[in-house]
């Protein structure tokens, strides 16, 4: 496929539009640490809930749905949908209080919430784990992406894609900071709607679709579906039960995390007041999981129609890898389909899509190694303008170590897999810790331990199936409790869903003995953390009493009930729109006033907690 002048063109004033805001915050960025990675801790909530937006739009989310959508159907999505329950309870019992803890970074919580060289440790070493390698692999695999769809619309491979992005990004990041990373946020998400829905509007005009019509018609209605097959127990545990049941309260995911973390926190904390960062994350919730998936859902679903084999998408395009074929280079491969103009405006969508993410990640773990290793644990009296010229150095040091991991994967959906394994099992301590002033820095050590030993277990035990053994007795009697499968070419694999709960219930149990067998924080600090944060509920009975401070300004029956309003306002949105699209009005129409109705309670209640805030 070859571009022509008029894409060149278009992609150059794209670009020029969209990362202008970096060379006009250049200077205000390097004044320090607090406005590089904190925004001056003055940003509106439009600005920075869009951020999130922006940042989640990544070059692997539509590759990631469109490999869920041909491998599973469109119900795989609850994969994702799921955390809806998160994002929903990080607005109405998370966002206020971190945003009055006052911390610079989410890790910096730790030494507010506990004390001495536990909670030392927990800082450095998740500096480390979360800014440098979790992160890492994270970009990685927002790259190998970006190598895809590069290798299709431009027939680059994946060194010269690296070199290309990777640059691209530097330079804009190192510049920045997060005002102009929000900034420019608002732009390439302008140009990215503008790009996902043109490639829906094209992929349903392919003679093989038909149209919206067309395409309901000829796809399998189980395909369609949004609901897995309840006459079928393996997808209907493994796609719907576990999500809904396990996986959005126990899982670390970056942009999902219970109770609020990574880059979301570092948004949440660079809010005006805690109004403008429950404002932020709940635009951001509302605008993830209703506003864009039914744009990429329908070119994954066009997709089938028109390559309908991977074998069908290497014959249109040859001189793809044979290492990068996957039901995920589907989407790309749909985009060639778009006019001239409009598939340079697509090309430029994504690399917007691209950087957008990328530069998020990157100025968010260089607030990790930075603030929290380097300047905690290495030079403690440096200025701000050294500080900052760190930053810079390090956000280059990342960007080369994720592109070099990008050579070891391979699929989006295999990248996903990974990180659900590695986080399983620590979300509930993230979501309790707030509540509970029994847990400790030594919960957290346990959690995370038992995690990576429970997936480290269950890796391993797949590892041998592999390699042909079947582990005696114990390999037999796996598969006959059907806690394993055995696969078309004979070699058996734990079901996901069992890896998942084994993961979730042994590290659960084990950071809860921790907790009981070890002393809580100092009395003075959770005397202190209480003062500043004041979190609400039966959990703090005894500190709130001893810190003179008066009750809390937040209410969780009142959290509860926006929580459950605002995750059906946001699923009545997203299936009402679905069920228009597939032509069931009787059912979309049902879904348009509870969305209606629930719109009005959740405005009514948001204006009681605001106003109770600022009394």
């Amino acid at each position: 496929m070859q571009l022509n002048s008029t894409d060149w063109i278009v992609i150059a004033v794209c670009l020029l539009a969209a990362f202008s805001p970096a060379l006009f915050f250049a200077r205000r960025a390097g004044k320090g640490t607090a406005e590089f990675f904190a925004s001056g801790r003055a940003a509106p909530w439009w600005l920075i809930g869009t951020s999130m937006v922006a940042t989640t739009f990544s070059t692997d989310t539509p590759n990631l749905v469109t490999d869920f959508v041909r491998g599973s159907g469109v119900a795989k999505n609850w994969a994702w949908w799921a955390f809806l329950l998160t994002g929903m309870m990080t607005v109405f019992f998370y966002a206020r209080m971190w945003r009055r803890s006052g911390v610079l970074t989410d890790l910096e919580f730790y030494e507010l919430r506990y004390s001495g060289r536990s909670a030392a440790f927990v800082r450095g070493f998740r500096a480390i784990y979360l800014g440098l390698f979790f992160n890492c692999f994270i970009m990685a695999t927002v790259t190998l992406a970006a190598v895809k769809i590069a290798s299709i619309m431009l027939g680059w491979d994946r060194l010269q894609t690296v070199l290309v992005c990777g640059a691209i990004c530097i330079l804009f990041s190192v510049l920045s900071g997060l005002w102009g990373v929000m900034a420019s946020d608002i732009i390439q998400f302008v140009i990215a709607m503008v790009g996902v829905f043109a490639a829906a509007y094209y992929a349903l005009s392919q003679p093989e679709v038909g149209g919206l019509a067309g395409l309901v018609e000829r796809i399998d209605p189980k395909t369609l579906s949004l609901l897995p097959d309840f006459n079928n127990r393996d997808m209907l545990v493994t796609l719907l039960i576990i999500p809904l049941a396990v996986q959005w309260w126990s899982v670390w995911y970056p942009g999902a995390e219970p109770g609020g973390g990574s880059y979301i926190a570092q948004r949440m904390l660079a809010a005006k007041d805690e109004k403008h960062a429950m404002a932020a994350t709940l635009w951001f919730n509302i605008a993830h999981y209703a506003l864009r998936p039914w744009p990429w859902i329908i070119v994954a679903l066009c997709s089938i129609l028109v390559f309908p084999t991977l074998g069908d998408i290497k014959t249109a395009f040859p001189n793809v890898s044979d290492d990068l074929l996957g039901n995920d280079i589907a989407y790309p491969a749909m985009l060639t389909l778009l006019p001239h103009g409009l598939l340079g405006l697509l090309v430029a969508s994504l690399l917007s899509a691209y950087v957008s993410t990328m530069s998020t990640h990157l100025n968010w773990g260089a607030s990790y190694l930075v603030h929290d290793f380097y300047r905690r644990f290495m030079v403690g009296k440096g200025t701000e303008r050294h500080y900052v010229w760190v930053s810079r150095v390090v956000t280059f040091a990342l960007m080369v170590f994720a592109g070099s991991l990008v050579f070891l994967l391979s699929t989006a959906k295999e990248a996903f897999d990974v990180l659900l394994s590695i986080g399983a099992g620590t979300g509930l301590i993230y979501l309790l810790r707030w509540f509970w002033w029994r847990i400790n820095a030594w919960s957290e050590i346990a959690a995370m331990m038992a995690s990576f030993g429970a997936a480290a277990g269950c890796f391993a035990i797949n590892k041998f199936f592999a390699a042909g053994s079947n582990l005696g007795s114990f390999g037999d009697w796996l598969v006959r409790m059907d806690l394993a499968v055995v696969g078309d070419s004979g070699i058996a694999q734990l079901h996901s869903h069992v890896t998942m709960i084994v993961t979730v219930a042994g590290t659960t149990f084990v950071w809860l003995l921790v907790t009981l067998l070890t002393r809580p924080a100092p009395r003075e600090t959770l005397l202190n953390f209480y003062r500043i944060v004041r979190p609400a509920g039966p959990g703090w009975t005894d500190i709130r009493r001893e810190s003179g401070v008066s009750a809390s300004p937040d209410s969780l029956p009142q959290a509860f009930l926006g929580w459950i309003v605002g995750c059906v306002f946001v699923y009545s949105a997203l299936f009402g729109v679905g069920s228009f699209i597939y032509g069931q009005t009787s059912q979309g129409v049902v879904c348009v006033i509870v969305f209606t109705v629930t719109g009005a309670v959740l405005a009514k209640l948001l204006a009681g907690i605001w106003s109770q805030s600022e009394a």
